[in-house]
């Protein structure tokens, strides 16, 4: 019966019905690359930490009597802070940081209120606002591309040819395009340090380079991965990975998010001449 069954399932093939990356994805513009063209969306809890994790009772901690408890500025928003838990998206499962930035990453976390750049509507920086819980848009043109984020309606402008190091620091950095086989590559360099990874205080420094990959995985499916090198902060370069997936909706579009004009009170709302209380 088991060998009866088994070759059935030798007869029938593999279950599953994915398409793999030997297939021949559809060509985009020009006929040459394949076709990113469209809207996507990582399916994860990279947003809230990057790191395999446990929930957590907030997103900003304090010692309680048994334990930790949601600091102060985080206890009345309840359930909304916690932190759900994830399997993580880093290669080798914890991120190589150098001892001192891992005591800065400590102290971030444990003021995310005051330094979350996402809390002030800071731009969100590469590799971050790919994995933020929001539609992202490429645009692909016949040897261009281009990407627009709901997030703050955050925008990359993507160099086809390398214009040489960026000019000046910027919240996302200057991106280069290449192309490997059918993957798209985007080398950023130029990135502000300000910017996080997640909402779990993990950062960087200035000497970052983010190397991102995007693979077609079937119609509607692509294969992500980011290599993030920066010896100023980490021990070696390290990776993330996930799939990111195609937004199905008929009239699915990028949304205007702008939310600077939503913080104002919060950056600004102590040079009223009465402040709001």
């Amino acid at each position: 019966m088991h060998r009866l069954f088994l070759g059935l399932l030798l007869l029938a093939g593999p279950l599953s019905c994915a398409t793999t990356g030997d297939d021949k994805a559809e060509r985009g513009p020009g006929g040459i690359h394949p076709d990113l063209n469209g809207y996507w969306q990582a399916m994860n809890e990279a947003h809230y930490d990057l790191e395999r994790h446990m929930a957590r009772s907030s997103l900003e901690e304090r010692e309680g009597p048994r334990g930790p408890v949601p600091s102060k500025g985080t206890l009345a928003m309840g359930a909304i802070a916690s932190v759900p838990p994830g399997l993580g998206v880093v290669e080798g499962d914890v991120i190589p940081y150098t001892p001192e930035a891992l005591a800065k990453r400590d102290e971030n976390r444990a003021n995310w209120l005051s330094r979350d750049p996402e809390i002030k509507c800071y731009l969100p920086g590469v590799p971050r606002s790919t994995y933020m819980p929001t539609p992202f848009q490429i645009i692909q043109g016949d040897q261009e591309a281009f990407i627009v984020h709901t997030y703050a309606n955050a925008v990359r402008n993507i160099y086809a040819e390398d214009p040489g190091p960026a000019p000046i620091d910027s919240w996302m950095g200057q991106t280069v395009l290449s192309w490997e086989g059918d993957t798209m590559v985007l080398t950023t360099t130029g990135q502000l340090a300000d910017t996080w990874f997640d909402r779990a205080g993990n950062h960087h420094s200035e000497q970052m380079v983010v190397v991102e990959r995007f693979t077609p995985n079937g119609p509607n499916h692509l294969d992500y991965e980011a290599t993030i090198t920066d010896p100023a902060t980490f021990t070696r370069p390290w990776k993330i990975s996930m799939p990111l997936y195609r937004r199905m909706e008929a009239d699915i579009k990028i949304l205007d998010y702008k939310c600077p004009e939503f913080v104002e009170e919060l950056l600004y709302g102590d040079f009223r001449r009465h402040p709001l209380k």
